[in-house]
């Protein structure tokens, strides 16, 4: 009788934990979710800084192209003009 209740016991013990362990990645599931969406609504504002570096830069590049581009402009200009 004493084994029959030692494996009863065991056997309670096991189910018990495999129910906690079966609740365990929901818990773990629901947490990671607002983490996920975190992330992701970080990577979003990355994305839209790294598309707004871009622009300022190429905004940059095209004022530096535009003033390079202006003295060869004035220097075609009296070219045409001693013609």
């Amino acid at each position: 009788m004493s084994k029959l209740l030692s494996a009863l016991i065991a056997g309670l013990v096991a189910v018990s934990f495999s129910a906690i362990a079966a609740d365990a990645p929901k818990a773990d599931a629901k947490a990671a979710a607002p983490a996920a969406a975190e992330a992701k609504k970080d990577d979003k504002a990355a994305a839209k800084d790294a598309k707004k570096d871009a622009k300022v830069a190429a905004a940059k590049d095209a004022k530096k192209d535009d003033k390079a581009a202006a003295p060869a402009a004035k220097d075609d200009k009296k070219a045409a003009d001693k013609k």
